[in-house]
């Protein structure tokens, strides 16, 4: 039997490694996660602008170009036409002490702007977040504020 996350696995969809957890070195994405349409993809995309607005207090960079944004699909919500987001997402540190403010941020970006009627929050450790997660404009940012990146 080949062990978790050993990578010689071809196909990830035989690896029993749980959701939020590392397939060859990548975040695995939930296996329920429903198909995603074209509007929900369309509203995944404007969720992502939106966590934009989300930015980490330590920081002062935004979750998406921090690369703490791992993955954002939505789903139909349990009243008619109501939809709920899931952002698997993690911090730079699992002892972030400000993650309820990050919690808010991300309610107020999204169910405050009326994109969604209700946001989960998976909050993710594996893979573990490091620099090389940063986007390109993240690192501009940081560079903007005197970081070495």
């Amino acid at each position: 039997m080949t062990p978790p996350n050993d990578p010689t696995v071809d196909d990830p969809s035989q690896d029993q490694t749980p959701a939020g957890t590392v397939y060859n070195g990548e975040f695995r994405p939930d296996p329920n996660r429903p198909e995603q349409s074209e509007e929900d993809l369309a509203l995944v995309a404007d969720l992502e602008e939106a966590m934009r607005d989300v930015v980490d207090p330590e920081l002062g960079i935004n979750v998406v170009d921090l690369g703490l944004v791992y993955d954002i699909w939505v789903r139909p919500g349990e009243t008619e036409g109501s939809t709920i987001a899931r952002v698997d997402m993690t911090l730079t540190s699992a002892a972030c002490p400000l993650t309820d403010v990050i919690e808010d941020q991300a309610r107020s970006a999204t169910i405050g702007a009326d994109l969604v009627n209700d946001l989960e929050l998976n909050w993710v450790w594996m893979p573990p977040w490091g620099p090389q997660m940063i986007t390109d404009d993240g690192r501009e940012q940081l560079r903007a504020i005197g970081f070495t990146v």
